[in-house]
């Protein structure tokens, strides 16, 4: 245990502290715009950012990833915070913290292997989309100035890692452009202009609010909404890391460590957070691997804001956005693309519905969710195929029954069945199929009592697996007194 944490505290501090650094710059602007998506100072995103990284480095699951304040979770508190207040917000926090918590100990991230891989490939596309897309104000149509500056900003990013390795590239695009900005007197935006940044530490504080009933009847629908959008993002993203890294990570502790990081900021003033995979993707690309990443992307983050809070909100925003772009493109699954007419259509479509559902709401719980239905669906119509045989003899039919019996299947396992011929004996024959629901063994009985009554034949069931026997034996009518064809 010492050792494993010795690693992934110390097993690459270089790296981890070099691309922490990069993380914190580029979390600035990300903090602040959501901030103002949810309708809150600029500060409160700050703040939880700097929070929740610090408490995820030693509670996460996942080292190397890096969870702050995120857009997904801002969309969510908007109608609270215009409604109730900060106070509230601060309690729903609190809130999210403990269901994630429960969510955690009941080992929910279990559910995580629901979801495919198709699914898995439409939410790191789409999230790819997004980081782009957020970034396109930053840069269309403001100036000519900024366009170069994105441009050299991509070039540097690129070009310098064939040259050296030693630093991060993102980080010396970060310092060159902010340099050449300040001395060469050009008008850019800068994250100055996003919002106003006061030097200040959190502070503790226990919300201001009745606890009682009706405080949570208001607080808990968006906590509860919060917690899963939350545990969505950073369990995906957990799993987009371990890809990434070759490594494996405990998903119900990430689980639990999200929890409690989000308990902390809610008494620390801050909004509700949970991973981001652009910082994220910036950290394993920078170099970062450890827990010690994470903390100097927190730690780091509050040094700039009251150390050097003159000097960062002079960097310019293009800047920024040509290293978030370069995080889209680096997100993206090209491979993918190049798939597309290979893999079943089944799981192109879902993948494209994924991306399409993300994109078009801003929400990557509703394209992960459309994703897993429209999975579960194609998957049910695929192994609802059944094939029912019959072979006839001079006094006995056998009807041959191959694939999966239950609620998708059980119409074409009825319409294969004639009621109007005389036997003697009519076998059905299960031991290339499987018994699954109630729906089955329902038509089963309707099957069985309508031979009975009409064909005045003998019916019996063989074949049939310990499991389907079992089911038959505790749901099924037609062997019961008085059963008649009717029985559903």
């Amino acid at each position: 245990m010492f050792n494993k944490l010795k690693v992934e505290w110390f097993g690459n501090v270089k790296g981890d502290i070099l691309s922490g650094i990069v993380v914190a710059l580029a979390l600035i602007p990300e903090a602040i715009a959501f901030s103002i998506i949810a309708g809150v100072d600029p500060m409160v995103g700050l703040h939880a950012s700097f929070c929740i990284a610090v408490v995820m480095a030693f509670v996460g699951g996942r080292p190397a990833m890096i969870s702050a304040a995120t857009g997904a979770m801002a969309l969510l508190m908007v109608t609270l915070v215009k409604e109730h207040g900060m106070e509230y917000l601060w309690a729903t926090t609190i809130l999210t913290g403990v269901i994630q918590l429960l969510f955690g100990i009941f080992k929910i991230a279990r559910f995580m292997k629901f979801i495919p891989r198709s699914v898995m490939v439409g939410f790191v596309n789409a999230l790819a989309i997004l980081i782009f897309m957020a970034q396109v104000p930053h840069f269309v149509g403001i100036s000519t100035m900024t366009y170069v500056f994105v441009a050299l900003t991509l070039v540097i990013i690129y070009e310098l890692p064939r040259f050296t390795k030693a630093v991060p590239s993102p980080l010396v695009a970060i310092v060159v452009m902010t340099i050449a900005a300040i001395f060469g007197g050009f008008n850019l935006r800068t994250v100055g202009d996003l919002g106003e940044i006061t030097k200040s530490l959190p502070l503790f504080s226990i919300p201001n609010v009745p606890w009682n009933m009706e405080t949570l009847s208001i607080i808990f629908p968006t906590a509860l909404g919060l917690s899963i959008v939350g545990l969505t993002e950073s369990l995906l993203t957990a799993s987009i890391v371990d890809d990434m890294t070759d490594t494996s990570s405990n998903k119900n502790q990430e689980s639990r460590g999200q929890g409690i990081a989000n308990i902390v900021v809610g008494f620390f003033g801050g909004m509700a957070g949970c991973a981001m995979i652009g910082q994220t993707v910036i950290n394993v690309k920078s170099g970062g691997r450890g827990r010690l990443s994470t903390f100097v992307a927190g730690i780091f983050l509050m040094f700039l804001i009251l150390v050097l809070g003159d000097w960062v909100v002079k960097i310019p925003m293009a800047a920024l956005a040509g290293v978030m772009i370069m995080v889209s493109i680096g997100t993206f699954d090209w491979s993918s693309l190049r798939t597309l007419t290979k893999v079943p259509l089944t799981d192109t479509v879902v993948m494209l519905v994924t991306v399409i559902t993300v994109v078009a709401t801003h929400d990557l719980s509703k394209g992960v969710i459309a994703g897993v239905i429209l999975s579960a669906v194609f998957f049910a119509a695929k192994i609802s195929k059944l094939d029912v045989s019959a072979k006839k003899s001079e006094n006995r039919t056998v009807y041959k029954v191959k694939g999966q019996l239950f609620f998708a299947s059980v119409e074409d396992f009825v319409h294969s069945f004639t009621f109007t011929e005389k036997q003697d004996q009519i076998l059905i024959d299960f031991s290339e199929a499987h018994i699954w629901d109630d729906s089955a063994v329902a038509a089963i009985d309707k099957i069985v009592l309508k031979l009975k009554e009409q064909t005045s034949a003998e019916v019996k069931l063989t074949g049939l697996n310990d499991v389907s026997e079992e089911l038959l034996q505790r749901l099924a009518t037609y062997n019961k007194p008085n059963a008649r064809a009717s029985a559903h």
